[in-house]
């Protein structure tokens, strides 16, 4: 997403009272590169390194990850022990789903960035280890789409009981928000993440 269509779907979300205070709060911090990989079966790799791990435990994992397969081609990663790759900190069922997105890539090169958000969900979902949330990462931080809202992260989930004082989050609640956002729902999940990752959340007390 290039920073003019970032600051067009700011100007957008801040109709919504909640959406302005975490603009304010956060969007000067956003910055929509830091997750980006030219190479998608490296990004696709390093985003089942993030699965079901804390930020911090996946960052050292990554670059101990990267260092091991440092200049390797696909052909040279699919043959490195898996207890070489395992030694990152991965858990074997890890290793074999990284595994699984090299051989894949190496089979069936396809160009993601010209393809339909269907098109890119059935290629790739057909990876063993890779599901709807990692599709979801995959289209937000290295395609840059700007209408994704992962419904199955957990850190969004709990972002959206806090701003919006809804505890319990029904399924018709958080589809009204997700049609609200539209078709921004990208960066209104950035916000919400880096409400959840710093507990900063709205308030009514916070527009005095």
């Amino acid at each position: 997403m290039c920073p003019s269509k970032f600051q067009n779907a700011l100007q957008a979300l801040k109709r919504d009272p909640i959406m302005a205070f975490l603009a304010h709060k956060f969007a000067h911090e956003i910055t929509l590169s830091d997750r980006y990989e030219s190479d998608h079966a490296k990004a696709l790799a390093l985003l089942v390194v993030e699965q079901q791990v804390s930020f911090k435990a996946a960052l050292t994992i990554k670059q101990r990850f990267l260092k091991i397969i440092d200049r390797l081609s696909y052909s040279e990663i699919l043959a490195l022990d898996n207890d070489l790759i395992q030694s990152a900190g991965l858990s074997k069922r890890k290793v074999d789903y990284i595994k699984n997105i090299y051989q894949h890539f190496l089979d069936e090169p396809k160009n993601y960035e010209v393809m339909d958000y269907d098109q890119i969900h059935n290629a790739l979902i057909q990876i063993k280890g890779v599901g709807r949330w990692t599709i979801e990462m995959f289209l937000i931080f290295v395609l840059g789409a700007q209408d994704i809202f992962s419904k199955g992260d957990l850190a969004l989930i709990n972002s959206i009981k806090r701003n919006y004082n809804l505890d319990p989050l029904t399924d018709l609640h958080l589809n009204q928000l997700i049609e609200q956002w539209r078709p921004y729902n990208t960066v209104a999940s950035l916000l919400l993440w880096r409400s959840v990752e710093q507990k900063i959340y709205y308030t009514p007390e916070a527009e005095d």
